[in-house]
């Protein structure tokens, strides 16, 4: 499977051609291209929290979900906390306005309601979204460094497993854009934790700097983190796009030292 770009109606967008050809689903990750918003939120920023203008944001949205054929008013969103909390949620969810109070907390989102669209937001964290075809289950998460060593996307498998009574050998994962090895530098606690989470599996994706510090690779965890759930490594894409080395294509919270807009990423059942 890849994760390839797209474009309709001006709006830039990525999408996995694996959910494609399963069918069934509508999704995609966003870009900071083809919206309305101007100064530090130009154009196509997604984010109801970073200052921009409520009018712009809500044509934004218009846009982007026009785009990609998904229904804007059929949207669940949580407060997003780096965390592993993953909730299941069904058409009594659906937000009443985009600008709607978020009152639950979580970084993963599942469903097997058709119509229902799982929103997430990033910039620089990782956007995951994972689809049943089989059992038509669908599930968008965040990961972050800490919600990647809690093991957000684990969750996300086991409560598609558990709740919903999907097989992992049937997920498959898009692990969309996000800072990638050659920029996420930290210094020891965010191997140290990765380390801590996956063992010896996480040492081929930190790189020692001579400065002391290090480079990892979340991509690479999360993507190892889904193997370990029980997917087929043939059933997970991964986006090559690092939004920190693109900053004219994505928003990168370190990049604009966090003067920015945020990407989501949507996925649909129908």
């Amino acid at each position: 499977m890849n994760i390839t770009d797209h474009n309709t109606n001006g709006v830039p967008y990525l999408a996995c051609d694996g959910f494609a050809a399963a069918g069934g689903v509508v999704h995609a990750f966003s870009t900071r291209l083809g919206g309305v918003s101007s100064g530090i939120w130009s154009s196509m920023n997604l984010g109801t929290t970073r200052g921009d203008d409520p009018a712009c944001v809500r044509e934004n949205y218009h846009r982007f979900f026009t785009a990609v054929g998904a229904d804007e008013t059929r949207i669940v969103m949580s407060n997003q906390i780096h965390s592993s909390i993953v909730r299941t949620v069904t058409s009594a969810d659906v937000k009443p306005d985009l600008y709607a109070e978020e009152a639950d907390e979580a970084d993963g989102l599942v469903t097997d309601v058709p119509g229902v669209a799982l929103v997430v937001f990033s910039a620089d964290c990782l956007p995951v979204l994972l689809y049943d075809p089989v059992r038509r289950v669908a599930a968008a998460v965040h990961a972050g460094w800490r919600g990647t060593a809690a093991g957000i996307v684990e969750c996300a498998v086991e409560k598609m497993t558990r709740h919903y009574g999907c097989r992992a050998e049937n997920i498959l994962a898009a692990i969309g854009p996000g800072i990638s090895a050659c920029c996420f530098e930290t210094h020891e606690d965010v191997p140290d934790a990765m380390k801590q989470a996956i063992g010896s599996a996480a040492l081929p994706l930190i790189r020692p700097l001579e400065s002391g510090k290090f480079l990892v690779d979340l991509k690479g965890i999360n993507a190892v983190r889904l193997t370990h759930a029980g997917l087929a490594r043939g059933h997970i894409a991964v986006s090559g796009d690092c939004t920190a080395c693109l900053p004219e294509k994505y928003w990168s919270h370190r990049v604009t030292q966090g003067r920015r807009g945020s990407q989501i990423a949507v996925i649909q059942l129908l």
